[in-house]
């Protein structure tokens, strides 16, 4: 009799410790990132009062009979499922999806934390903190190598209020641009101004090399395309006297007279025998190629007037080369003794040309200008080739002749049959800015690999840069924190830089069930939860982190309620045993009367 009591004693004091659990759960419905618990019940040891009897003979065998003793609560477990993910106006909250949890240190990392909360914000000091001021563990930014090594012991996160960022001198620019290889181009330049002794110059009067008249484009930015032999005959005097002028790829032929024919390939070349020619008409006269890429003839000098006359090369073997005839057509006409230029229409260079802001180990920022100019064509080998001139503002210097230092030129690019990069020079500069910043900075070129498309290449397209970049910048300072999925802290500086300052860290258990709730929102290592595994989110079965979020609780409040009414009627019911139980031993006692 005294049995069914304790037993309905046992109920009583289990469901209470159900009540309990439940009641904590259902407090804690609205704590950021706690985890409900399960109270499981277990029975007693039951009193076994006749053993199981195995069959015999012709007699079979007997269960056990066994009376229960009652129940208890053999464990309280506490289930980590996820909880649902809410969305916050605050950045520095952070929420796990998946498997993990943060660590926090109250004293300086010489123990651990953990916690699914991550209300963190930042304290006076730059501490990563969170609601009970515990600094959140990870790893932070290397200032030698810019780098966050999540390989490294963790340490407490911590960003200094007003951070700043020094300035980075670029190392590095790296071009993503076409040179087109169009028959029509509508990007071009005049070709060199040559004088009448054979001087080659630029517009600046830079000392430049005549340009094959094979890779030049008429006014109107259309190729000429010579081919061998093709050209014009050019008379002086009327057409008494007649001069072939004739393209050859030929260097031993270029600029020389064979079988009375004269051979060309520079514009060096095509003046050179212009002037010959018209000299033999009009001594004291000259041709020139002007700053408008135009060959004009003089003949403010010379001792008789001349008559030029122009028409295109047309026989059995070579074509007429209109574009090339056009241009020079314009030249044609008198030109009396002391009269001055008959010109003909500009010849134009292919050129692309590409910018960007560079920056010294001052911060301060210094424009970098890349100039490409068409410059050969191999119809052999399909190679194209283009010169590169690289300059800066003065008083910058990048290493050009004096007396123009800021100006580097020599540069060459080398293009396949199919339009990819074959080869370059000069892939670096040597900069110095003459402001008080570092000198001789080297700047290396990126045009992208040998025989790849992912650089400089030289398709049928228009000329266009599609993409510039450098890796330097100014110094700034720290204007926001973002934290991304990996649990990286992003600065934004002023100086519109972003990089990671810090990283924050997660451990797994093997026995997420084996923590010990330490309140406030945090869980201690135990003996059953293993070795907390340190690393990076969304790593290794670790979740991954959602900024601006908070994980909820995972208490559903529909069915803690319910269990509020299944434990009430089990208590209730262990209530009605003991009160049974004890009308049995009055009417037991009363048989004594």
């Amino acid at each position: 009799m005294l049995k069914s009591l304790f037993s309905g004693v046992s109920g009583l004091q289990s469901h209470q410790i159900a009540m309990d659990v439940e009641s904590n759960n259902i407090a804690n419905v609205n704590t950021i990132g706690y985890k409900y618990s399960r109270a499981n019940f277990a029975d007693l040891l039951a009193q076994t009062n006749q053993i199981a009897t195995a069959p015999q003979d012709d007699l079979g065998g007997k269960n056990a009979v066994q009376i229960g003793l009652g129940t208890t609560i053999n464990s309280v477990t506490r289930i980590h499922s996820q909880g649902s993910i809410q969305n916050t106006d605050k950045n520095t909250d952070v929420a796990i999806q998946g498997d993990g949890f943060f660590i926090v240190s109250s004293d300086g990392g010489n123990t651990y934390k953990f916690t699914r909360s991550g209300d963190f914000k930042f304290d006076a000091a730059g501490n990563f903190v969170d609601n009970n001021g515990f600094i959140v563990q990870g790893w932070l930014r290397d200032s030698d190598t810019g780098n966050v090594d999540s390989t490294a012991p963790i340490t407490s996160i911590q960003i200094p209020p007003g951070l700043t960022t020094a300035a980075n001198a670029t190392t590095q620019v790296v071009v993503k641009a076409n040179l087109s290889s169009s028959e029509t181009i509508d990007q071009y330049a005049p070709t060199y101004q040559i004088d009448s002794t054979g001087n080659v110059t630029d517009s600046d009067g830079r000392t430049k090399t005549a340009e094959d008249m094979g890779v030049m484009y008429s006014a109107s930015g259309e190729a000429y395309q010579l081919t061998e032999g093709q050209g014009i005959i050019v008379s002086f005097d009327g057409g008494t006297t007649t001069q072939e002028f004739r393209y050859t790829t030929s260097a031993a032929l270029a600029g020389t007279t064979v079988g009375g024919v004269y051979y060309f390939t520079t514009t060096e070349d095509m003046r050179a025998g212009l002037q010959t020619a018209a000299q033999a008409v009009s001594a004291g006269s000259t041709v020139t190629i002007n700053n408008l890429g135009r060959f004009a003839v003089d003949n403010s000098a010379g001792a008789n007037a001349l008559d030029i006359e122009i028409e295109g090369i047309q026989d059995a073997t070579t074509v007429n080369n209109i574009r090339l005839t056009d241009t020079f057509a314009t030249m044609a006409g008198a030109l009396p003794i002391g009269t001055s230029l008959k010109q003909s229409q500009t010849v134009n260079a292919s050129i692309h040309a590409t910018s960007i802001d560079v920056y010294d180990s001052l911060g301060s920022k210094h424009t970098v200008r890349i100039e490409f100019r068409r410059e050969n064509l191999n119809t052999t080998s399909g190679v194209t080739t283009w010169g590169y001139t690289v300059s800066v503002p003065q008083p910058g210097s990048i290493g050009g002749l004096a007396p123009y230092e800021n100006v580097l030129e020599g540069g060459q690019l080398q293009f396949n049959s199919s339009g990819a990069l074959a080869g370059y020079n000069i892939p670096s500069i040597d900069f110095s800015p003459n402001n008080g910043a570092s000198r001789n900075q080297a700047i290396a070129l990126n045009f992208g690999d040998i025989n790849s498309f992912e650089g400089i290449t030289s398709f049928d397209n228009p000329s266009t840069t599609s993409g510039i970049s450098q890796d330097g910048y100014p110094g700034g300072d720290l204007q926001g924190i973002r934290i991304d999925q990996s649990g990286m802290l992003v600065g934004s500086f002023s100086n519109g830089r972003s990089f990671g300052l810090a990283q924050i860290s997660m451990a797994k258990f093997a026995n997420n069930e084996g923590l010990v709730s330490d309140g406030s929102n945090v869980y201690l290592q135990s003996a059953n939860s293993g070795d907390p595994i340190v690393g990076t989110a969304a790593t290794a079965g670790r979740g991954f982190m959602q900024s601006s979020a908070l994980e909820a609780s995972n208490v559903d409040l529909s069915k803690s309620l319910t269990n509020l009414i299944i434990i009430q009627r089990g208590y209730q019911a262990n209530g009605k045993t003991i009160t049974t139980s004890d009308t049995l031993l009055e009417t037991l006692i009363g048989l004594k009367r």
